[in-house]
């Protein structure tokens, strides 16, 4: 059974910490990355606004798609073992345009208001176990996966900005 409450909790606890993380740095702070390697706080956090946007639209279109079959879970768990480098798809890829504090706060709110909106429109979650849409890192999965991986994508990346946050301040 799907818990679609439990996941819209967990979505919102992650984002808090998040926000607590970024919401004392100083724009410098935001947009300096340690090494031309590495995105700043600035991009990590564009690039979760981008992602949670795809996944919005991922879900939603598995929503809408009757056809769509059915898939085994995958272990979505491992997106929080930060040894293993991902990847990002082009689409997802952040801009290296300096970002202010509250633009990003924003953007992450814009995010997390479409997700929530196509998440409210879930009449029978057991769909969410029914449908999958194509993921670029797992292949075809579940829907309820799609909402799972949003929070534990942001948690990965909330490890990174504390990486990050240690080695620029």
């Amino acid at each position: 059974m799907v818990q679609l409450e439990l996941m819209k909790g967990n979505l919102e606890e992650t984002r808090e910490q998040l926000l607590n993380e970024i919401g004392s740095l100083s724009f410098e702070d935001i947009n300096k990355a340690p090494d031309e390697n590495v995105w700043s706080v600035g991009q990590v956090c564009h690039h979760l606004y981008l992602v949670e946007i795809s996944f919005a639209k991922a879900i939603l279109y598995g929503l809408k798609k009757e056809d769509a079959k059915k898939a085994e879970p995958k272990p979505i768990h491992l997106l929080n073992d930060r040894s293993k480098k991902i990847i990002a798809p082009e689409m997802v890829i952040p801009s290296g345009e300096p970002y202010e504090g509250q633009q990003l706060v924003d953007m992450l709110a814009e995010s997390r208001t479409m997700l929530l909106e196509v998440l409210d429109h879930v009449d029978q979650p057991s769909i969410l176990l029914e449908r999958s849409v194509k993921h670029p890192v797992f292949g075809y999965l579940p829907l309820y996966q799609w909402i799972e991986s949003t929070y534990l994508h942001e948690q990965r990346h909330i490890e990174q900005i504390k990486e990050i946050k240690a080695q620029i301040l």
